[in-house]
């Protein structure tokens, strides 16, 4: 790993200490690297001085060593999901997930598996499940969250019911203490010799009272130190101990785990209520079933989901205005039916049934997730998580549930409130006006009085997440006075200096002491550009972009998916930009974090459709770019790539195609107009077609209803891509086309490289030639996926004001849209054929694949649907400098896929630079799914 060490920290001790031990490769206490951790997925910012990445458990326990001798605070960090800022501290951050991730072993027959920290529940799950075994919690942020962050974060998910909290499933621990003591201690075995496990067992026999009586009273109290495993009735299991504290008092090396076998069958009971409230009544009769989930929701997260994605998107529910899903699993199918059948008998909805079939029952909980995933962005402020997931006793829920909506509107806050019912713990996102005046101390008054109810109900602060700085300072209102005390006589035997974590769960910073969102309010860009400000705050830091995997066709994020880098995923630019308008770290649009963040990101708009909080990474990309080169010379690449379709005009127009083709093949000019253009000079240069396509192109005279063509500037100058095939379709499908022949560009190689004011003025010639044909009712298709979703996104921001854009936005459709909407079209037979389709990323993620994923069923196909991204991503994969990001992402989906499809495959790609990848890298040539359908027709 490249370092980069600013001058203060190259002078500090810690630095020499590291460099004594031969670490200091290791650290990275560059600006960029201090900006990516400065913030988790909480409300809290702290830049830390560095950021270490051990390799070697050895190298963790010296880094550990140096941090001590330094006397520097150290804070140890999974995937930084942590969403009650577990994860951010003032000296060195540890990351552990970039190299200490491997499944060191699964042992089946013991049923455990031995992982290091940064191992990714995901991949230990994978892992599991090739023995017919599972990891039992199954937090929302598994694809993503670690196994060291959640231990020390005591985590959950919604099947605790029937797997346990983590702190339930720890087996053994070896750790660093913050006195430098190494142990390993093992759950229902007798500790080791240990001066550190000598003095606690001390403290907790003369403390035995207190801890019976205010730790571990029900489940999900998960604030505070977790005492009551100490008890001598409970072992003194220090390794079950150690879940939920949170970093403060050592560093994981090495975890292992119990496994547990998952019934094989599974059933869910949906049941309706008047209200949430009502549904709460219900938890604990629900318990008494031994369900594994009990998800508890409300109209409010439902109208979220429809709002946001269609009233299609929700099925069927109960009556009722509150929810409460149910799951129950069996390895007998008959009894997991009689099972359900009493917990519907013996619960008190006013609706509800057995939901048979599983892909309803996968429906439903969707609901559940993509309503979890919205909430942050869904009200008319933004919405926080600070107070996000208290807990009370189950019998106590209902009520809780209803004094707490009492308290929203006392303080005149909204919420979207969901949570893990069957276990009394309840998460919300609430709209606390942290970038107002006051913001800071409405937010204090709140959690302060909304911790008062949740112990007014013998309840806890933190149900499954972790006190961290958004409820540490609140602990004394939970625990008295003498239980306080007693952690912090706990911490100062396992970590005397308070080197660990400081500022969370003992002497506490308060609770709005490092709040994020407060500190820019006094900052230019706030003033000036509040909309973008609010925008880039909008990441949340949950890390969904940092999920190695495309399943169910995402596309986010494909340049993290390549590196592995936090600073190419959409949190890591996210965060440079936030810190870009706090101005403290990074300091104007110019500046070398804001190019290293945003260089590697492909425009692909997958953050626009698969970040759960709305971030557009693309298009902040081309404001910053704009932005930054304001009056200045720009690079070679945006005069050439970015005025791309005015050359392929002027080449078109003078016929000279043929002769600059030619030139593109003789090596020396090549490599000179490669050179002169930015261009990579491993790429070959695209071939240009013989003059304008659409003048060539030939639509036949037919009776049919009028449609017009659209042909972009690409599909217009270039080889690839069958117009006559689309023609053809179209007068298939009944319709009359007509190409319209006027120069229409949307400016996308304009918006890419961020040269907005020459997207509009593009725009605005292309609004003048096709606004006519929408007003007059006649629908245009468009040719290109990437320029046809301009007019569904970029376009309505850069023209606001001007209401045809909407109108365009509505009715420049995809061939399959207009299909669909076709009813003579006759769907071609395509049984038999195996068609491996690569959706454009901005088709995906803007326009929607599924309206083209139903024609082709339709067909009768067998299709297999690529996600992630081509790689080439327009003028990105081109660009000098971005070759090798470029191959590695088609590397990771498009290329295997087809290569696993065999030479019989048909390659189905609408987008010119997925073609044109394919064809460079794989030498596989790919048809548009006009040519596909055009050329099954004319089959015998």
């Amino acid at each position: 790993m490249s370092t980069t060490l600013t001058l203060p920290f190259a002078a500090s001790p810690l630095y020499a200490e590291l460099t004594s031990r031969g670490l200091a490769e290791l650290v990275d206490s560059s600006t960029l690297a201090r900006a990516l951790y400065s913030s988790d997925a909480s409300l809290y910012r702290l830049v830390p001085e560095a950021v270490a990445y051990p390799r070697t458990v050895d190298e963790l326990v010296a880094v550990v060593d140096a941090a001590r001798a330094s006397g520097t605070p150290l804070t140890s960090r999974g995937a930084g999901t942590s969403c009650a800022g577990n994860a951010v501290g003032p000296g060195l951050v540890v990351d552990t997930r970039r190299h200490l991730h491997r499944v060191l072993s699964i042992d089946a027959a013991a049923r455990t598996a031995t992982v290091q920290p940064g191992t990714v529940h995901a991949m230990l799950q994978l892992a599991a499940t090739a023995q017919g075994l599972r990891f039992g919690p199954d937090p929302s942020t598994h694809t993503r969250c670690t196994v060291g962050g959640m231990v020390g974060n005591n985590a959950c998910g919604p099947r605790a019911m029937g797997y346990g909290r983590t702190a339930d499933n720890v087996v053994a621990a070896e750790i660093v203490c913050g006195n430098g003591e190494r142990l390993r201690v093992v759950s229902g075995e007798s500790t080791p010799a240990s001066p550190t496990l000598d003095r606690l067992r001390e403290l907790v026999a003369d403390n035995l009272a207190l801890i019976r009586t205010e730790f571990g009273r029900f489940g999900r109290q998960v604030s505070g130190y977790s005492l009551e495993h100490l008890l001598p009735e409970r072992g003194f299991d220090v390794a079950r101990f150690l879940a939920g504290t949170e970093g403060t008092l050592a560093v994981f090396t090495e975890l292992t785990m119990r496994l547990v076998a998952d019934a094989p069958h599974k059933a869910m009971v949906a049941l309706g209520y008047a209200s949430m409230a009502d549904a709460g009544d219900d938890a604990v009769v629900l318990a008494r079933h031994s369900p594994t989930a009990a998800e508890g929701l409300d109209r409010r997260i439902v109208n979220v989901v429809e709002r946001a994605k269609g009233a299609g998107s929700v099925p069927r529910l109960p009556n009722g205005d509150g929810w409460m899903l149910v799951e129950l699993v069996d390895d007998d199918p008959v009894r997991l039916r009689e099972r359900a059948d009493a917990l519907l008998a013996d619960a008190n909805p006013i609706d509800g049934w057995v939901v048979a079939d599983p892909a309803e029952a996968l429906a439903l909980w969707k609901i559940r997730e993509d309503g979890a995933g919205l909430a942050g962005v869904s009200l008319e402020r933004p919405a926080y998580g600070g107070w996000e997931d208290a807990a009370v006793p189950p019998e106590k829920l209902g009520a809780y549930l209803r004094d707490f909506d009492a308290l929203l509107k006392r303080h005149g806050l909204h919420g979207l409130p969901y949570g893990h019912f069957g276990d009394g713990c309840v998460h919300c996102r609430i709209d606390f006006p942290l970038e107002a005046d006051g913001g800071a101390e409405a937010y204090r008054a709140f959690v302060e009085e909304a911790a008062d109810l949740v112990a007014s109900f013998g309840g806890s602060m933190s149900g499954e997440h972790g006190d961290g700085r958004a409820r540490s300072a609140l602990l004394p209102r939970m625990y008295s006075a003498e239980a306080i005390a007693l952690m912090g006589k706990v911490k100062t035997i396992f970590d005397p200096e308070n080197l660990l974590n400081p500022g969370v769960l003992v002497d506490p910073r308060p609770v709005e002491g490092d709040l994020r969102v407060p500190q820019i309010r006094q900052k230019s860009l706030f003033r000036s550009d509040p909309h973008l400000v609010e925008q880039v705050h909008q990441c949340s830091g949950v890390g969904k972009c940092l999920a190695d995997s495309t399943a169910g066709g995402q596309v986010m994020c494909p340049s993290y998916l390549a590196t592995g880098e936090e600073k190419d995923s959409t949190r890591g630019r996210a965060r440079v930009l936030q810190e870009l308008v706090n101005g403290e770290l990074v300091t104007g649009w110019e500046s070398p974090e804001v190019h290293q963040a945003l260089d590697l990101c492909l425009s692909c708009k997958g953050c626009y459709r698969d970040c759960p909080t709305g971030i557009d990474m693309a298009t902040y990309k081309s404001i910053a770019t704009d932005r930054a080169f304001a009056g200045k010379l720009r690079p070679r690449a945006h005069y050439a790539l970015g005025w791309l379709p005015r050359w392929g005009r002027l080449i078109g127009a003078t016929r000279v195609g043929p002769l600059v083709n030619l030139a593109g093949r003789l090596p020396g000019i090549s490599a000179v107009l490669k050179k002169t253009a930015g261009v990579d000079r491993r790429r070959a240069l695209p071939r240009f077609a013989a003059g304008s396509n659409r003048a060539r192109a030939e639509a036949p005279a037919t009776s049919g209803r009028p449609v017009a063509v659209w042909v972009d500037s690409f599909s217009d100058c270039f080889d690839g891509g069958d117009l006559e095939a689309l023609l053809e379709v179209l007068v298939s499908a009944g319709w009359a086309p007509q190409v319209v022949q006027r120069n229409a560009c949307c400016g996308l190689t304009w918006i890419s490289t961020g040269q907005r004011e020459g997207a509009r003025r593009q725009l605005r010639d292309a609004v003048e030639v096709l606004h006519p044909l929408v007003a007059a009712g006649v629908p245009i298709v468009g040719v290109e996926p990437s320029c046809t979703a301009v007019w569904r996104t970029d376009a309505l921001e850069l023209l606001p004001d001007d209401p045809r854009v909407a109108e365009l936005a509505s009715g420049i459709l995809t061939l399959a849209e207009l299909l669909t909407r076709s009813p003579e079209w006759q769907v071609p037979d395509l049984r038999g054929v195996h068609v491996v389709a690569q959706p454009h990323c901005h088709h995906a993620s803007v326009l929607g694949w599924k309206t083209d994923a139903a024609l082709l069923a339709r067909t009768g196909a067998e299709v297999t649907t690529v996600g992630g991204c081509c790689g080439l991503a327009g003028n990105f994969g081109v660009e000098e400098g971005h070759y090798e990001v470029s191959v590695a992402v088609a590397e990771h989906d498009l290329l295997p896929a087809v290569r696993g499809a065999g030479a019989g495959a048909v390659v189905l790609a609408d987008g010119f630079s997925c073609r044109l990848q394919l064809d460079e890298l794989e030498g596989r040539s790919a048809v548009t799914l006009a040519e596909l359908l055009s050329s099954a027709a004319r089959r015998p």
